[in-house]
C-alpha cells in the first residue's frame, strides 16, 4: 500500500512509495519561498504520476526540520492536515536523519564511520548534526535500502566558522548543503547529497514504525521565527 512522503526543510520535495519504501513517484523543486503553492500541485502530480488515490495511502511521511519557520510550517500543516482527512497516521522523521542514511548509500559509507551534515540555516548559519553509521544487517539497519544512523551530536544551529574551529567536522564525511554553500569551512564530501530526500525519510520511518520507535511530528525550528508579533506598547503616564 502506498505512503506519501513530504519534505520542506529545504527544498520543496515529494515522494511516492509502497509501504515496503519502493520508490513509485517524485518530485523536488529547489525554492525558498513559495511553499505553500508549490506543495499541494505536487502531492497531486505524484499521485497522478503513481495512478494512486490519496485515499489509498496507509501513512503521511513528513519532515521535522530543523528548518526556518515558515517553509517547515507548509509541510508539517500538509502532513498532518492530509492524514487527518484520510484517517491515516503521521510519521515525523528529522530531515538531517535522511541526509545522513541518504549519503551512507549514495556514497558507499562503512559501518563504524562518522556522518556530520550541515544544512542551509540562512543568516550565515548552518543546522547540522552529527551520526554514526550502523553495522550492516544489525536490527538497526534498513532493509528497504535506508541504513540507520546513530546521532551523536544535534541537531543544532551554529556559524561554520565555529563548526570548524571546534573540531566538529573532524574525521567525518561532510554532506549536505551547509558544506557546499560556505567550503572554506567545511569541506562536503565529492557526490553527497545536498537536499533531504522524502523517499529516504519514508524508508526510514517505516522502519522505524517495525521497530515500534514513535514519530512525533513536532517541528525542529531551534530558533524564534524571524516574523513576530509587535509587544504591548507601555501606556504614557498623564
Amino acid at each position: 500500500m502506498p505512503v506519501l512522503a513530504l519534505d520542506t526543510s529545504a527544498a520543496v520535495a515529494v515522494a511516492l512509495t509502497t509501504d515496503e519504501g519502493a520508490p513509485l513517484a517524485a518530485r523536488h523543486l529547489t525554492e525558498e519561498r513559495r511553499h505553500a503553492e508549490l506543495l499541494a500541485p505536487m502531492v497531486t502530480d505524484v499521485l497522478r504520476d503513481a495512478g494512486v488515490d490519496r485515499r489509498d495511502l496507509t501513512a503521511v511521511v513528513v519532515g521535522t526540520g530543523p528548518a526556518p519557520f515558515t517553509g517547515l510550517r507548509v509541510g508539517l500543516v500538509t502532513a498532518r492536515t492530509l492524514a487527518l482527512a484520510l484517517g491515516v497516521p503521521v510519521l515525523g522523521v528529522c530531515s538531517l536523519d535522511a541526509l545522513a542514511a541518504q549519503a551512507v548509500a549514495d556514497l558507499g559509507l562503512a559501518p563504524g564511520g562518522e556522518v556530520l551534515v550541515a544544512t542551509d540555516a540562512r543568516r550565515r548559519e548552518v543546522y547540522w548534526a552529527r551520526y554514526r553509521v550502523g553495522p550492516a544487517g544489525d536490527p538497526a539497519g534498513d532493509p528497504a535500502g535506508a541504513a540507520e544512523v546513530e546521532p551523536l551530536t544535534g541537531p543544532a544551529v551554529a556559524r561554520p566558522a565555529q563548526l570548524a574551529d571546534d573540531g566538529v567536522a573532524d574525521g567525518a564525511v561532510v554532506v549536505g548543503r551547509g558544506a557546499a554553500l560556505y567550503p572554506d569551512h567545511l569541506t562536503g564530501a565529492a557526490g553527497a547529497p545536498l537536499d533531504p530526500d522524502p523517499a529516504v525519510l519514508a524508508r526510514l520511518a517505516l522502519a522505524r514504525r517495525t521497530r515500534g520507535v514513535a514519530q512525533p511530528s513536532e517541528p525542529l525550528y531551534l530558533r524564534r521565527p524571524d516574523v513576530m508579533e509587535p509587544a504591548a506598547r507601555k501606556r504614557a503616564l498623564g
